[in-house]
C-alpha cells in the first residue's frame, strides 16, 4: 500500500496561476496601505486557491511484479559445428538454473534456428520479436549464447536492459575455406575467362607449407587437381567446353582437425556462348532458293558468312575474255583446305561436281565432319544425277542415297511421328495448313533420323550424327515457297534456324538432353529424347542419398519431374547416359562462410547498455543486480537491473478540502478580516 498526494485542478492551470498572481497583488496592495486583514485576506485566497487545485490523498494498493530475463541459445548450422551444440545446451542448462534461483526473477528461452533459405543466423530478429511479446518495463537483462555469427546485427534494436554474450567454440577451433572472389556469368565458348579463388586458412590454423590442394572439375567430368597458396588471391583462367550452362566446380580436401568442409567447395554456373558463328554457303547455282538461304544467315547479326556461288561453271563457253570474268581468284584452296576448321557450318545448295571443287577438296570436308563440323545439304534435281555429291567421298557421311529419282507434283511436308519428338521439327508455329511444296527428289535413308516426310512418306528431312559431327539433307529446294507465302506459306525461316542451330550444337535443340533449373530449393527437370519412355530419373545430394524419381510425360519426346531438395549444395542428376549437376543455393551456405567464434559484430549491441561478452569455455559467469547505467559486466560476472515493476490493483483518492470544510474556512477568514479592519 502507497500514499501520494494528487492534484485535479477544477480549472487549467493557467487560469490558476492568473487567479493567485490577483490574490497576491491584492494582498500586496493592502498590505502597502496598512490594512490590518491583510494577513487573514490573504489566507482567505490561499484556501480559495488550494479548493481550486483539487488536492487528493491517494492510496494505491500496488503488486510486485517478477523481473524478466530473456535468454536467446543459437541453433543454427553453426552451432552444429564440433562440440558447441553440448557446449552450448550445457551451459543454457546452468545458467537457466542460476536465473530460476533468484527471487522474482522469470526467464524465457528462446530458440533461434536457420532462417529462411540461405538467410543465415537471425538472432536480432528473434530478439526483437521477443521484445514485442514482453513488457519492456520488466526486462532485466538479455543473455545471447551463440557462436557469434549473426547476419542481422545490423537490425535496429531498442534494448532495454543489458545483453550479454556467452561465446561459444574454442581458442583452437580452425578451418579451411575456398571462396570465389569474382566469376563472370557468360564466357565465349573457345577463349579463356579468369575466375577469382581465395583458399583461406582461419582461426589458429596448424603451420604448413603454405598450399593446398584443389579440385577441379566442370560439368560431370572427373576432377583435376592443382596445388595452389593459402591466404592469396588465385587467378585462374577457365574454357567452357561447350554452349550453354556449364557447371563448375571447385573444392579443397577435407583436412583433419578443420571444423568442417561445408565451405571446401564452391560451384559456378556460367553460360558458354559462342563469340560468331561462321558458316560457308556453297550455291550451285542461282535460284530462288539460293536468296532465302543468304537472307536467313545475313540477319542474324551474330553469323559471319562467307557465300560461294558458281555463277559461271568452266565447262561453259561464250567467248567472254578471261580477264572480264571475275575481279580477283576465289580463294578455294584456303577455304576448303587451310581454314575449313574455322566454319561451324557449311551448307550445300543445289551444288553438283563440276570440277571447281576437286575430289581431295570434298574429302578433307568429310574428314572435317567425322572430327566435329556439320554439313547440310539442300538437294535439287542435281543430287539425283550422275554428277551428284553422294558420288563424291562427301557422300560417305550423307545419311541417305538418290534413287535418280526427281518427283515433281504438288505435296505438303509432314512432321513424322520421329519429328514430332525431335527439338528441331516439334511444335513448329501452325497457322492452319502449311503450304504445299512442287518438287521432292527421291532417296533412301540409309541412318540417321527421318524427322519430315513429303509425296508417299518418302523421306524429306534426314538428320545424322557422324563420329563428332552431324549432317543433314534436305529432300527438296523448294522450301523457298513458304517464305514467299504459296498456298499460306509455312515455318521456313524457324524451320530453318533451328536446323542451323542443331548442327552447331546449340544446347536447347539437343535431342537426347538432361537439363534442370532451380528455384530456391526447388529444381524443375527436363528430359529430352527420341525414345518413347524414359528409366527413372537418380537424383544424388550433396549428403550421398540417392533418389530415384519417376519422369513423366510432358510432351512428345519430353519427360518432366520436379524435386525439391533438402539441404543446399551440388545436386547430381542421371537418367540412362544422360547426366548433369545443378546447384541449390550455394555450395558453400551463409552459415558456413565465417566459422570460427567471434563476438565482434555483436559488439555495439553488448556496449549500448555495458553489457558484456564471456567464453563459454573459460566456465560460466556469475549473476550479479547492477543499478542502471553502471557496468553490467565484469571478470567472472555477468548483471542484470532489477525493475522493481509492479502492477496496481485498487486507487483511492480522498479529497483533502471537502467543499463544506473550504467554505467555512474562507469565510471564516474573510469575516475575520473585516472585523478586525472595522474594530480599527
Amino acid at each position: 500500500m502507497t500514499s501520494s498526494i494528487v492534484f485535479d485542478p477544477l480549472v487549467p492551470w493557467a487560469l490558476l496561476v492568473m487567479v493567485a498572481v490577483i490574490t497576491a497583488l491584492g494582498v500586496l496592495l493592502a498590505l502597502i496601505r496598512g490594512l490590518r486583514g491583510w494577513g487573514l485576506r490573504g489566507l482567505a485566497g490561499l484556501v480559495v486557491l488550494a479548493a481550486l487545485s483539487g488536492p487528493s490523498f491517494q492510496q494505491e494498493d500496488r503488486a510486485p511484479l517478477s523481473d524478466i530475463v530473456l535468454m536467446l541459445e543459437d541453433e543454427s548450422a553453426s552451432q552444429r559445428l564440433s562440440d558447441r551444440a553440448d557446449q552450448t545446451s550445457t551451459a543454457a542448462n546452468r545458467i537457466s538454473a542460476q536465473i530460476k534461483a533468484r527471487p522474482n526473477t522469470e526467464l524465457r528461452r528462446i530458440t533461434v534456428p536457420d532462417g529462411q533459405g540461405d538467410a543465415g543466423t537471425e538472432l536480432m530478429t528473434a530478439l526483437s520479436d521477443a521484445l514485442a511479446e514482453e513488457p519492456r518495463a520488466r526486462v532485466a537483462g538479455i543473455i545471447a549464447l551463440t557462436d557469434g555469427r549473426v547476419h542481422d546485427a545490423d537490425l535496429p534494436v531498442d534494448l532495454p536492459a543489458p545483453f550479454h554474450v556467452l561465446l561459444s567454440g574454442k581458442d583452437t577451433d580452425w578451418d579451411r575455406r575456398l571462396s570465389v572472389i569474382g566469376a563472370p556469368a557468360f564466357a565465349i565458348i573457345g577463349e579463356p575467362v579468369v575466375l577469382t579463388l581465395r583458399v583461406d586458412d582461419l582461426g589458429a590454423a596448424p603451420t604448413s607449407e603454405g598450399f593446398a590442394d584443389l579440385d577441379i572439375s566442370i560439368d560431370s567430368d572427373e576432377a583435376q587437381r592443382f596445388r595452389v597458396p593459402i591466404g592469396e588471391d588465385l587467378e585462374l583462367p577457365v574454357t567452357l567446353p561447350h554452349g550453354g550452362r556449364n557447371v563448375l566446380r571447385f573444392s579443397v580436401p577435407k583436412t583433419d582437425g578443420e571444423l568442417t568442409d561445408r565451405n571446401n567447395a564452391a560451384v559456378i554456373q556460367m553460360n558458354g556462348v559462342r563469340d560468331r558463328l561462321r558458316v560457308l554457303l556453297v550455291s550451285g547455282q542461282p535460284h530462288a532458293g539460293g536468296r532465302t538461304w543468304r537472307n536467313l544467315l545475313k540477319s542474324d547479326s551474330s553469323v559471319d558468312l562467307v557465300h560461294f556461288t558458281i555463277l559461271r561453271p568452266p565447262e561453259k563457253q561464250d567467248g567472254v575474255p578471261v580477264s572480264e570474268l571475275s575481279l580477283i581468284a576465289f580463294p578455294t584452296r584456303e577455304l576448303f583446305m587451310e581454314k575449313i576448321d574455322d566454319f561451324d557450318l557449311i551448307i550445300f545448295d543445289r551444288y553438283k561436281r563440276r570440277g571447281i571443287l576437286p575430289t581431295l577438296y570434298l574429302d578433307n570436308i568429310a574428314n572435317y565432319v567425322r572430327n566435329g563440323g556439320a554439313v547440310l545439304v539442300s538437294a535439287g534435281p542435281d543430287f539425283a544425277s550422275a554428277d551428284s555429291l553422294y558420288r563424291t567421298p562427301l557422300g560417305e557421311v550423307l545419311p541417305a542415297s538418290p534413287t535418280a529419282r526427281v518427283l515433281d507434283e504438288p505435296y505438303l511436308p509432314i512432321v513424322s511421328d520421329l519429328g514430332n519428338r525431335h527439338p528441331v521439327t516439334s511444335e513448329l508455329p501452325q497457322n492452319g495448313e502449311w503450304g504445299r511444296w512442287l518438287r521432292q527428289i527421291d532417296i533412301t535413308a540409309t541412318s540417321g533420323d527421318i524427322v519430315m516426310t513429303g509425296i508417299d512418306e518418302r523421306p524429306l528431312l534426314v538428320l545424322d550424327r557422324v563420329e563428332e559431327g552431324r549432317v543433314a539433307l534436305l529432300a527438296s529446294d523448294h522450301a523457298w515457297l513458304w517464305s514467299r507465302g504459296y498456298e499460306g506459306g509455312g515455318p521456313q525461316l524457324e524451320l530453318l534456324r533451328r536446323l542451323a542451330h542443331w548442327m552447331m550444337g546449340e544446347p536447347e535443340l539437343e535431342e537426347e538432353a538432361l537439363t534442370a533449373n532451380a528455384e530456391g530449393q526447388t529444381m524443375y527437370i527436363e528430359r529430352r529424347s527420341l525414345s518413347e519412355e524414359v528409366p527413372p530419373l537418380t537424383i544424388t545430394s550433396p549428403d550421398g542419398t540417392v533418389t530415384e524419381l519417376l519422369l513423366e510425360p510432358s510432351a512428345p519426346g519430353r519427360f518432366g519431374a520436379t524435386f525439391t531438395g533438402s539441404e543446399i549444395g551440388l545436386y547430381r542428376l542421371e537418367n540412362g547416359d544422360q547426366v548433369s549437376v545443378i546447384g541449390l543455393g550455394p555450395a558453400a551456405p551463409r552459415e558456413f562462410v565465417e566459422t570460427i567464434a567471434d563476438a565482434t559484430i555483436l559488439q555495439p549491441a553488448v556496449k549500448a547498455l555495458r553489457g558484456g561478452v564471456q567464453d563459454i569455455e573459460d566456465g560460466l559467469p556469475r549473476i550479479r543486480n547492477v543499478r542502471a547505467g553502471r557496468p553490467a559486466a565484469g571478470r567472472g560476472w555477468i548483471g542484470f537491473t532489477p525493475r522493481e515493476a509492479y502492477e496496481t490493483r485498487d486507487v483511492r483518492q480522498t479529497p483533502i478540502l471537502p467543499g463544506w470544510l473550504v467554505l467555512l474556512l474562507s469565510g471564516g477568514l474573510i469575516t475575520a478580516a473585516w472585523l478586525r479592519e472595522g474594530r480599527r
